[in-house]
């Protein structure tokens, strides 16, 4: 990865970044607001330091590179050990002369390593006093720190009293998780604030807060441990002695939240190589993980070398923070698109000013819904924080509030579908066209012909068209009542044609029920949930006599997803009569009436004894051997007939993970996780009497 800089020229132009840096810095730190995101920062303070470096008599005594972060802001509670920054690096080229050149300080290569996930939030140090929380300070400028002590019974994970009655210091970061930061922004704007632009700004906002109406959480990793003046003699002895990695353990025993606790836990690595590998592990974690991070922290794990390494003003010379490309940025929106999906539902697109992000250009991002835009206050020119992570979806964050100049415009929602031009049902946060399926009858038809639902051979988009256009399908049921003389009838219709999709229509009625309730497009389900209720229930009349409760049985299903679902049903009573009508197949092979209440839910009990029974099975990459031709879909109904539960992500409770040819994030989130892999060759061997 080229290493990030900003381009200064002369003098003029160092003076004015060193000026931008301050200011944004400050910003950051004083309030959790800033008129840069972190990667622009990044480059503006390595572009300073490169000036720097060929201008060492010209350094400016407020230059960010001679400061810890947060230095901008005055503390006025001393810290007992200076609570310093780290140094960067951003390449495995980077990482590797630095690691030489520690090396050479401590004379000889270091085989013992920290490597821990580098959490986005803010540093803190929390004082215990046999074993009682009694203060809570900020970095501040590295000497002395601001004292945000009211803020503690606001912080998961970072206990009241240890389990052990010590005088220690620890050591972390606050941040907020995604999900905490979802709802920081809800109580804000409900309480008329601006929302937060991203989870970092809004820890750090919120820190220090002490006049505010309302409080929120916040999480707390604790990253060291270290002694103060009135802490035990042996003990203060032992926190010299230990190595990182037994003080993260030593933390965790005293009941401080750690990365330990987490997908990403920090390990100890042998050599530079294993570090490296680490690395990427960690990154591949990246877009899964319940809170930011932007980079990763490796530290020389034994004391001694920490010691023979030293520090110098600004950082320690054992330690260096690898960083990650950014993952968010701020840009502009520009114009706001509603788009009509195939089940009707209008969804809202932001268009930007378009922006590279984690080396993608990125042009547009998810607005979710009407309620969305409403709740985060969004505007027209607004600038907006924009993050993406791996191959998620961008999405919008917030808007950056203190940026705005006063020439932004509000967000016109439609007041008729912007498709077909019917009314919109606005009940429920996601609005839809009340035409429904009906206004959006090509895509709804298209998705139900393909090759994972009713898997109709030569009737594509344009022939679907035809058909609409010509008024011989207004609803899939339409197309198994389709007559030889119909279809002749069509532009660029022979007999030939003709009558390979009509037999391709025919094979479609005897598709398993799984295959047909997917066709359908129930909204809040998709293929694998449509296996999963159909291998439950086994018929379509079951289905259809669930209730809420019944349906809360399939695995997945929740107390939110299960009305809405028997809600759909209701409504596609009248299509699911047409389809019976024509013959359509509803009934799943296979499978069995419905388990009791209170049963193993969403267990296949035809599959009992089968070679994948009780477990969790991802398919990752490109298949080979026996599974080359098999889809996606195929594979996770293999793995369903098989007795397992497919699953499109890699989590704990994963069981197997089957990794082919160019198997990239998924492989290296189940080896980070330990769990169990296998070839393509392999897994067809497990399941090789399942193959169709």
């Amino acid at each position: 990865m080229t290493t990030p800089v900003a381009q200064i020229v002369d003098a003029a132009a160092y003076a004015q970044a060193v000026e931008d840096a301050v200011r944004a810095a400050a910003a950051y730190y004083e309030g959790g607001t800033s008129p840069l995101d972190d990667d622009t920062y990044d480059r503006l303070v390595r572009g300073i330091a490169a000036w720097e470096a060929e201008h060492p008599d010209e350094v400016l005594p407020d230059s960010p590179t001679g400061k810890v972060a947060g230095g901008a802001v005055e503390g006025d509670v001393p810290h007992t050990v200076a609570m310093l920054s780290l140094d960067n690096v951003f390449s495995a080229e980077e990482f590797t002369a630095w690691a030489a050149s520690l090396a050479r300080r401590v004379g000889h290569e270091v085989d013992q390593w920290s490597v821990e996930a580098k959490l986005d939030g803010l540093a803190v140090a929390a004082r215990y006093t046999r074993g009682r929380l009694t203060r809570l300070i900020t970095r501040g400028d590295g000497t002395a720190g601001e004292d945000v002590s009211h803020a503690a019974g606001t912080i998961e994970g970072l206990p009241e009293n240890l389990s052990e009655p010590v005088s220690v210091e620890v050591r972390g970061e606050v941040l907020m998780t995604t999900a905490q930061f979802e709802h920081a922004n809800e109580v804000r704007t409900g309480h008329g604030g601006q929302p937060f632009a991203n989870p970092r700004n809004a820890a750090a906002g919120t820190l220090r807060a002490k006049d505010r109406a309302y409080t929120v959480p916040m999480t707390f990793f604790g990253y060291g441990l270290l002694p103060l003046p009135d802490t035990d003699t042996a003990l203060a002895a032992r926190l010299g002695d230990l190595a990182h990695s037994d003080l993260m353990v030593m933390a965790a025993d005293l009941g401080v939240n750690t990365t330990a606790s987490t997908a990403a836990p920090g390990r100890v690595a042998r050599s530079s190589e294993q570090v490296l590998a680490r690395v990427q592990e960690i990154a591949a974690l990246r877009a899964q993980l319940p809170f930011g991070i932007d980079g990763i922290v490796i530290k020389a794990d034994l004391a001694a070398d920490q010691h023979t390494a030293g520090s110098g003003s600004r950082a320690p010379r054992w330690a260096i923070a690898y960083k990650l490309p950014a993952v968010e940025k701020i840009t502009r929106l520009l114009e706001v698109e509603w788009n009509v999906g195939r089940t009707g539902i209008i969804a809202p697109r932001g268009v930007l000013e378009p922006v590279e992000i984690d080396g993608a250009t990125i042009t547009y991002a998810t607005l979710h819904n009407p309620a969305d835009i409403t709740r985060r206050d969004l505007r027209l020119g607004d600038h907006v924080m924009v993050h993406r992570a791996g191959d998620v979806i961008p999405r919008i964050e917030a808007p950056v509030a203190h940026l705005r100049t006063g020439d932004e415009q509000p967000i016109v929602f439609p007041e008729a579908c912007p498709r077909c031009g019917s009314a919109i049902d606005t009940s429920q946060e996601r609005w839809r066209c009340e035409q429904g399926r009906n206004c959006h009858l090509v895509a709804s038809l298209s998705y139900a012909a393909g090759r994972d639902q009713l898997d109709i051979e030569g009737l594509g988009a344009t022939r679907v068209v035809q058909l609409v256009e010509a008024g011989l399908v207004a609803d899939l049921a339409d197309l198994f009542t389709l007559t030889r003389e119909q279809l002749l009838g069509l532009d660029r219709m022979g007999e030939t044609s003709t009558d390979n999709l009509l037999t391709a229509i025919s094979a479609a009625k005897a598709q398993p029920l799984s295959r047909v309730l997917c066709a359908l497009g129930v909204r809040g389900t998709g293929r694998s949930m449509s296996r999963r209720i159909a291998r439950w229930f086994a018929t379509m009349d079951n289905i259809r006599a669930a209730d809420a409760t019944a349906m809360q049985q399939v695995e997945g299903i929740g107390t939110e997803k299960a009305p809405s679902i028997v809600a759909e049903l209701a409504e596609l009573a009248p299509l699911i009569d047409k389809l019976v009508a024509a013959g359509v197949n509803m009934t799943e092979p296979g499978a069995t009436p419905p388990s009791p209440v209170g049963a193993d839910a969403g267990s296949d009990a035809n599959a009992e004894g089968g070679p994948l029974t009780g477990m969790t099975v991802v398919v990752t990459g490109a298949m080979s051997g026996p599974l080359e031709k098999l889809s996606r879909n195929q594979m996770n109904e293999l793995i369903e007939r098989a007795g397992g539960r497919s699953s499109s992500s890699v989590s704990k409770k994963t069981t197997l993970v089957v990794a082919g040819e160019n198997a990239g994030s998924k492989r290296a989130k189940a080896e980070a996780l330990g769990i169990r892999l296998a070839t393509p060759d392999e897994f067809a061997t497990l399941v090789a009497d399942y193959l169709l």
